[in-house]
């Protein structure tokens, strides 16, 4: 068991990186080399460490070196223990980093909160046999293999699973769904069939002409071959890659009922993304003002001064943020997490207001703008087909009820049979153009609040290129106080990537270096 005890007053660069190294001791008994260290040094880095300056007063920090059952190496896959989309959306932030990152990073990158991608790192750190390496300021850097994800994959029974589960999963919420549209066809043969069947007890001749009548009028509707394209389980993902095009008949008649599915979904993780890239982007440094266009704010109040910026909340409680107040009395927001990199990022100077501060921030929409819900992507014409059959089956299953009313003996067979499922069909035959009409209405009231929202946004993002003397002050001293520290391959002083050889060597040396100085 180690720890951290050395008081640091004001030391010097060498001096500080002794201590640093110093403390950084391991015992034998409680590292094991590569993956297992991994773990250890996670836990023994306090927050006030990582974010220390070396050549400011540093008071003394005391913390041992516990591992935290989270982390410990076993027979455990900790990535298995991570929610799904935080394990992918840290994954895809490490790759697009390169594979070495710090927390903040991964945070702004993926749009996570800055405890959920911390636990990140550290499970995929733990099963991958991923490396720390720390700072002579005390930031943790996480650094990856290249082969991490093939590791990864052959260590997690969950990430062999899961995409057959989603598929299961998938499967049987799209069988539930396109039997709707399965029975209306169901539903239109067994309803004319039974009443042709009550209408031959009367005549042989009506049988023949409303039989043949029937069957002229079902081969007008449908094709049997769609049913292949029915089948489909990735309908809904299907529709959403491709471009506007033709639906088949049977596409066409759950589309009408259920819609497309959500044109929005997946939005909130972009837009926590964007919010992130943003402030990291900036430095670390920005103002309520600037986040408006991102987040879900009031129109503007032109008689009010100063806006209520309480919708700003969600952001620092998610990135760790906290306000300050210039001297000019600004309210600025810092998020120091955010200020730390291991990739070089372009910050916006303060010159860069307004107009220009849009386009120099490369990559970032203006503002976050939400897609409106559509009833329908069937056409005018599909549109009307499917109307149409749904009537035909409305209209039969009213003219079913009355002929069975007038039926004094009920026969044996099918007629029996429909006279009992008689209250279903009545039910499916209502609800097919009832779910429409009420999911209409819901699309009237959702797409209007969609609308003064992105109005809203849109309002906010026109105020910041065009920003007024107030705001451009505001703006500028946020630019002024942005600040970005890059931690170079250079001011690593400690990597967990050395053996445990290496590392009592480096120790020796270093402490002989130390009582030299002394």
């Amino acid at each position: 068991m180690a720890s951290i005890s050395q008081s640091l007053i004001a030391p010097s660069r060498t001096h500080h990186l002794l201590l640093l190294h110093r403390s950084l001791s391991f015992s034998k008994s409680s590292l094991l080399p590569g993956l297992n260290s991994t773990s250890h040094l996670v836990s023994s880095l306090p927050l006030s460490l990582r974010h220390a300056k070396s050549r400011s007063l540093v008071p003394a920090v005391r913390a041992s070196i516990e591992v935290p059952a989270a982390i410990r190496p076993g027979g455990t896959v900790e990535t298995d223990r991570l929610p799904s989309d935080v394990r992918d959306r840290s994954i895809q932030a490490v790759d697009s980093l390169g594979g070495r990152v710090t927390v903040g990073d991964v945070a702004a990158q993926a749009g996570l909160k800055l405890d959920e991608a911390e636990r990140a790192l550290q499970a995929l750190a733990a099963d991958t046999g991923g490396f720390l390496e720390v700072s002579d300021e005390g930031d943790v850097l996480y650094t990856f293999p290249k082969d991490y994800r093939a590791k990864l994959a052959a260590k997690s029974f969950k990430l062999k699973v899961e995409p057959l589960v989603e598929k299961a999963k998938g499967a049987f919420a799209y069988l539930i769904r396109v039997s709707f549209g399965t029975a209306l066809i169901a539903s239109i043969v067994l309803v004319y069939t039974t009443i042709i069947a009550l209408a031959s007890s009367q005549s042989d001749e009506d049988n023949r002409k409303r039989r043949s009548s029937f069957n002229s009028g079902v081969t007008v509707f449908f094709n049997p071959t769609d049913l292949f394209w029915y089948w489909d389980v990735n309908y809904y993902k299907r529709r959403q890659i491709e471009s506007e095009g033709k639906l088949n008949f049977i596409e066409s008649v759950f589309s009408f009922v259920f819609g497309d599915g959500d044109p929005n979904q997946g939005l909130e993780e972009e837009r926590w993304k964007l919010i992130g890239q943003y402030i990291s982007s900036n430095g670390g440094v920005v103002t309520a003002e600037e986040l408006a266009p991102f987040l879900d704010v009031p129109p503007l109040d032109s008689n009010k001064e100063q806006d209520e910026e309480s919708y700003i909340l969600p952001v620092l409680l998610r990135f760790q943020g906290h306000p300050e107040v210039d001297e000019q009395g600004n309210i600025l927001y810092r998020f120091p997490s955010l200020q730390r990199t291991a990739s070089s990022r372009r910050i916006g100077r303060k010159e860069y207001v307004g107009t220009r501060l849009a386009q120099s921030i490369i990559g970032i929409d203006k503002y976050f703008k939400e897609k409106k819900w559509k009833f329908s992507k069937t056409n005018a014409s599909q549109r009307a087909l499917v109307v149409g059959l749904g009537a035909l089956n409305l209209f039969g299953v009213i003219i079913l009820g009355v002929m069975l009313k007038d039926v004094t003996t009920m026969p044996r067979g099918l007629i029996s049979l429909v006279s009992q499922l008689l209250p279903l069909l009545q039910g499916y035959a209502a609800s097919f153009f009832a779910i429409p009409f009420f999911r209409w209405l819901q699309l009237l009231r959702t797409n209007n609040e969609i609308t003064k929202r992105n109005e809203a946004r849109l309002e906010r993002a026109r105020a910041l290129e065009l920003p007024n003397p107030s705001l451009r002050r505001k703006l500028v001293s946020a630019r002024d106080m942005a600040s970005q520290k890059v931690i170079r391959p250079e001011e690593i002083v400690y990597t967990t990537r050395n053996d445990m050889m290496d590392q009592d060597y480096e120790e020796k040396e270093w402490d002989r270096r130390f009582r030299e100085l002394e």
